[in-house]
């Protein structure tokens, strides 16, 4: 097999693997001050989505100019497709052109083929299937199999660990070649019990003081688990922004959630907000859990317009901030870039871990199963520290590993 790495090498962000110039496994974006792209050039035949992440899925209807069919778990499909017409819809707003346009939406909901973890299918000469990866609901790690018998696993973001939402990645086949993200390596999670415990409790000082908490979450995964655990505490919150149709597309695939009865109840006990009525939410001792994760445009910046001087309030961070993000920016230096105007916080910002990635101790167990039983080429990418993860795995396993960099080729 021949690999072409395209994106997602030695950072986070903008997934794509090129197999043989014939089978693409994801194709995402880079978000920051400038949006990235995968390398040009590619014409894959097949495109096969690991989950609906922009980092992932944000690009694959750009390619859609080459009619390659394409791939992914029937959540995956529902939830990318929102996204993709979120896209469109924001790029209007702003008078700017996206990466793609209607007609290309258009196809590749027409292209795009919905397969259950599991079950195995084929795609122009290559033997496939998609396994549970435990992100996010629909989530798969992808493996690949060509006429030669030669296979890859593709973890994409992976999580062996449960959460509220979604259970933990437990079921992995034998590979030829490791691809597995690193998002994490040398950093391990706090077990989330204490987590948890942290940030409710940071969360009720706030609230007895008469501040409001700001808790920006991504659409997919992460609000809906803070609203659970929300939930759990007793609670209430104001749900602001896509989140709210995420949860709704994951309601038609129970099977998928660890407790949809449980992420049932949160919601209907939160209080949905939208643009019309996001004037009424009471900025006074209130929880709005809303979009974007890192801060960069969406709801969140109009809460933040209004109480971003409040030394009472907080934002709770809850996931990676990729650097030149909004979210990034108020973690490391205190500010925000808000519609071009700089802004000094004074509302406080704390960032919890609340990963659904591998921590440092599951990336080494999944690399230490794959290679006991039989991997002979690890490659380490979707990360800011992949080469040192490669050579962790040279020196304590003993397997060859390699951290792409960005265009590099290799044949295993």
């Amino acid at each position: 097999m021949n690999l072409k790495f395209k994106g997602a090498s030695r950072e986070v962000g903008r997934s794509a693997v090129l197999v043989d110039d014939r089978i693409m496994l994801d194709y995402g974006l880079k978000p920051g001050e400038k949006i990235e792209y995968p390398l040009n050039g590619s014409r894959p035949e097949a495109v096969l989505v690991s989950h609906a992440h922009l980092d992932h899925a944000g690009a694959v209807p750009n390619l859609m100019d080459i009619a390659p069919e394409v791939f992914m778990t029937p959540m995956t499909f529902e939830l990318a497709s929102m996204l993709a017409r979120d896209t469109l819809k924001i790029a209007d707003k702003k008078g700017e052109d996206a990466a793609f346009n209607s007609m290309d939406l258009s196809r590749f909901m027409e292209r795009t083929n919905a397969i259950d973890p599991g079950v195995e299918f084929h795609t122009h000469g290559y033997k496939a299937q998609f396994f549970d990866a435990g992100h996010i609901p629909g989530a798969a790690s992808i493996y690949l199999e060509g006429k030669d018998s030669k296979s890859l696993f593709y973890t994409g973001d992976i999580n062996t660990l449960d959460t509220r939402l979604v259970s933990g990645a437990t079921d992995f086949p034998d590979a030829n070649s490791l691809l597995i993200e690193s998002t994490y390596f040398g950093e391990d999670h706090p077990p989330r019990k204490e987590i948890e415990k942290a940030f409710i409790d940071s969360l009720r000082d706030t609230l007895d003081i008469g501040g409001n908490v700001i808790i920006p979450a991504f659409a997919i995964g992460r609000t809906q688990e803070i609203l659970m655990l929300l939930d759990a505490h007793g609670i209430r919150a104001y749900v602001d922004g896509m989140g709210v149709s995420a949860y709704k597309l994951m309601m038609k695939y129970p099977h998928c959630l660890r407790n949809p009865t449980h992420l049932k109840r949160a919601f209907s006990h939160a209080t949905t907000v939208n643009g019309s009525n996001r004037g009424k939410v009471p900025l006074d001792s209130s929880v709005i859990v809303t979009t974007a994760g890192m801060l960069n445009g969406g709801p969140v910046m109009y809460y933040l317009k209004k109480v971003f001087k409040d030394p009472k309030s907080k934002i709770l961070i809850t996931g990676y901030q990729v650097e030149g993000t909004n979210g990034r920016l108020a973690v490391d230096n205190g500010i925000i870039d808000n519609d071009g105007i700089i802004q000094q916080l004074g509302i406080k910002v704390e960032q919890y871990d609340f990963s659904a990635h591998c921590g440092d101790k599951e990336l080494k167990e999944i690399v230490s199963d794959f290679c006991d039983r039989g991997t002979e080429n690890v490659f380490t990418m979707h990360g800011d520290d992949t080469e040192n993860f490669a050579e962790w795995i040279r020196t304590e396993i003993g397997v060859d590993a390699y951290a792409p960099e960005l265009g590099d080729e290799f044949t295993v």
